[in-house]
């Protein structure tokens, strides 16, 4: 075996991200690695890179106990990693990226870089496997193809033994697809393991000899590819016990929608990850917007907010346009967007609860030439008790909050210009129970207001819990439109992985 885990464990506080995994990729396999979102992949990704440590188990490493600290003993163990989001630097060539981590020639003087000699080295592995890509060119200036295949140039100027490609076809056409899938097969005729990580089921039938199926956390089964089916497969990322979950909150239903407020019209994105979405999501209604990793759900938001650009399509607002795509025009708009990376994109995690929950009104203070700080005090007083978050008082930094707390001024700072349009994008990731009931009730109140709400979240459960209506998502491409009325979570994972 190449590699190998037995046992192996990892927890977060009292949750387990995986549990008792007893995995193996034989040396020349294409292994498929397959699971719903959250059932562990990227978390036994990161174990065996060395970004995460385990909690208990062991690994071995041809047949060797390893220990595996960090990703740079991850490397020296001959185990790379090419995610989906790749790891560039956008100003750095061809030539720099590859070498990153790596230790670059020197000339004579031992002092300065040969970078002739690097590029020597990085000929060899190009014409070894038929890489075509210009090395001259800065990351930034390189097609998502262009940039996986700096990666794997990278992986192989080291003694790579197991290459971990994680949903490396994302953002690739067709065509370039099967560019890789050649790659990746020379490769693997080589001797070198792929673990193949994705949602795309024929990906999965056309590369591997294995697959292992996760389910929350665990190893469900390991079959040869031969052997199965698409259906056996999805059943077996089904929670079988969590089949009940029909009509979980039929309680809260409400199809008795007002009109149309908000719709996207064939959106396609600069970056290629969103082809074509189009949905409509009327007053009242909370819109889910389901799709496995790579779907490009979350892109979607990000470009009808304004933060990516759009090439094609449109974005109508109570039945006109938007033109100019930004989030201080979407804010005027009054459209709001929970982010799911509140730390990056909707916190200034080392201000205050006021100087946060402000920010996006914070010219309509100013009176006169003088800042109206009683009325700023109690604003966002008024919406820290209406979301009951708990602080020493609004002049509290972020950052001190615990996680649950600092969602909850994401939320006020979206409330605070009450917007008519929300759109959520996982937002009660990382937040305990009791908060994100309340999320749920803050949101279902909104939507008997009247407001719209776009919802997205990689909790299958908690999408049936919350949407009127699903919209899946594939491939960038938006797809079936479904009413959440007696489906349960193996119909939807279907229709995701349904051929088109």
């Amino acid at each position: 075996m190449v590699v190998e885990t037995k046992h192996l464990t990892k927890v977060f506080g009292s949750m387990y991200a995986l549990n008792d995994i007893n995995f193996s990729i034989k040396k020349g396999e294409i292994h498929g690695l397959v699971g719903e979102n959250g059932a562990g992949k990227s978390t036994l990704i990161k174990i065996l890179t060395g970004v995460y440590s385990l909690t208990k188990g062991e690994i071995f490493v041809n047949g060797e106990k390893a220990t595996i600290k960090d990703p740079v003993k991850s490397r020296e163990l001959g185990i790379n990693v090419i995610h989906q989001d790749r790891h560039l630097i956008p100003s750095f060539n061809g030539i720099e990226n590859i070498f990153l981590g790596l230790p670059y020639s020197k000339k004579k003087d031992k002092i300065t870089v040969d970078f002739e000699a690097m590029r020597r080295k990085i000929d060899v592995i190009m014409d070894k496997y038929s890489i075509e890509v210009p090395l001259n060119k800065m990351a930034k200036e390189l097609s998502p193809p262009q940039q996986t295949l700096i990666e794997i140039i990278r992986a192989m100027l080291t003694d790579c033994k197991l290459l971990i490609l994680d949903e490396p076809t994302a953002a690739l056409t067709d065509k370039e697809t099967i560019i890789l899938f050649d790659i990746i097969k020379k490769l693997n005729k080589d001797g070198t393991a792929i673990l193949y990580v994705t949602h795309r089921m024929d990906e999965i039938f056309a590369l591997t000899d294995r697959i292992t199926v996760f389910r929350n956390g665990e190893l469900v089964e390991t079959v040869k590819t031969k052997d199965t089916t698409k259906d056996d497969l999805i059943s077996a990322m089904t929670d079988s016990e969590s089949e009940n979950n029909k009509n979980i909150n039929l309680v809260h239903k409400n199809q008795d929608f007002g009109e149309v407020i908000y719709s996207v019209k064939n959106i396609a994105t600069k970056d290629k990850v969103v082809k074509d979405a189009s949905f409509s999501v009327h007053k009242g209604e909370i819109l889910g917007i389901f799709g496995l990793g790579g779907s490009g759900r979350t892109e979607l938001l990000e470009a009808i907010y304004g933060y990516k650009k759009i090439i094609s399509g449109e974005v109508i607002y109570k039945g006109k346009t938007l033109n100019k795509l930004s989030p201080r025009n979407s804010i005027k708009n009054r459209i709001g967007l929970i982010h799911e990376d509140r730390r990056g994109h909707s916190l200034v995690i080392n201000r205050s609860i006021k100087n946060n929950v402000v920010l996006p009104v914070i010219d309509t203070y100013v009176r006169n030439g003088l800042y109206d700080s009683k009325k700023e005090n109690n604003d966002v007083n008024q919406k820290m008790n209406d979301l009951n978050i708990k602080a020493i008082n609004n002049n509290q930094k972020v950052a001190q909050l615990s996680g649950g707390n600092q969602q909850k001024v994401v939320f006020a700072k979206s409330l605070i210009f009450n917007p008519e349009v929300f759109l959520c994008d996982e937002p009660t990731q990382a937040v305990d129970v009791m908060t994100r009931g309340e999320i749920h009730t803050l949101l279902r109140n909104k939507a008997k207001e009247g407001k719209a709400i776009v919802y997205v979240t990689s909790d299958l459960l908690e999408m049936l819990e919350i949407a009127d209506n699903i919209l899946i998502i594939a491939n960038g491409k938006t797809h079936e439109l479904i009413e959440n009325n007696n489906i349960d979570s193996k119909t939807i994972l279907q229709y995701c992985y349904k051929e088109r």
